[in-house]
């Protein structure tokens, strides 16, 4: 579609396009013919690559194989298949026991950080990154393609049990946490704005003179 598009380009001024490999030149009307079945036939083919790629990789979901894409902290990736790394494998476990304990991403989120935990690339742990990470199911051993989970060929890092206790905290709502934690904690506004959204504004604060000021 794109060299069509081109073609029209020359057309409008003036210029010839004549294949060298191919006897044709769009001067004439059969030339111009040609040009458009090889054009539709080019599209065709394309097309047919992209929808058995696409197959390809649905199926291989299925089968539970890796397929690329950003490793999930908790593992490595050996001859194209996930392997549990043991010490990211304890990390992970670690997120997830703690938030059953505290029920709050941000408490959760503040300590981990007063900690120093990064994720896989060495970025401190963020509120975004630990939701992600608390919602992959790589790590009860599945593979999911376009929302199903298929069991994988890798091992998992969490156990169901654990994985049920956090999504049945998770599945309360986020403002109810929220008024939980804000419970907790001298910021009162915490968890009552919410941006266009629906996003909680977060809250901030800076010291002066040995005071600080939320």
């Amino acid at each position: 579609m794109d060299f069509a598009k081109l073609v029209e380009v020359f057309d409008r001024n003036s210029v010839t396009f004549v294949s060298i490999t191919q006897s044709f030149n769009t001067t004439t009307s059969m030339g111009r013919l040609t040009l458009n079945i090889l054009l539709s036939f080019a599209q065709f083919e394309r097309e047919v690559i992209g929808e058995r790629i696409r197959d390809k990789f649905a199926a291989s979901r299925k089968k539970g194989m890796w397929m690329g894409g950003f490793v999930p902290l908790g593992y490595d990736v050996n001859d194209r298949k996930l392997v549990v790394n043991d010490g990211e494998a304890s990390t992970v476990r670690m997120i997830f026991e703690r938030f059953t304990k505290m029920g709050s991403a941000t408490i959760l989120v503040n300590a981990l950080r007063a900690e120093g935990i990064t994720g896989k690339r060495g970025k401190l742990v963020d509120k975004g990154y630990l939701y992600k990470l608390l919602n992959n199911r790589v790590y009860v051993g599945q593979a999911v393609h376009k929302g199903t989970s298929y069991p994988g060929e890798h091992k998992a890092i969490i156990s169901k049990e654990l994985w049920d206790k956090v999504h049945n905290i998770l599945c309360d709502s986020p403002r109810r946490r929220a008024a939980r934690t804000r419970a907790q904690t001298p910021a009162l506004l915490k968890g009552l704005i919410f941006g266009p959204t629906g996003c909680a504004m977060s809250p901030t604060h800076t010291r002066k003179g040995g005071r600080l000021y939320r």
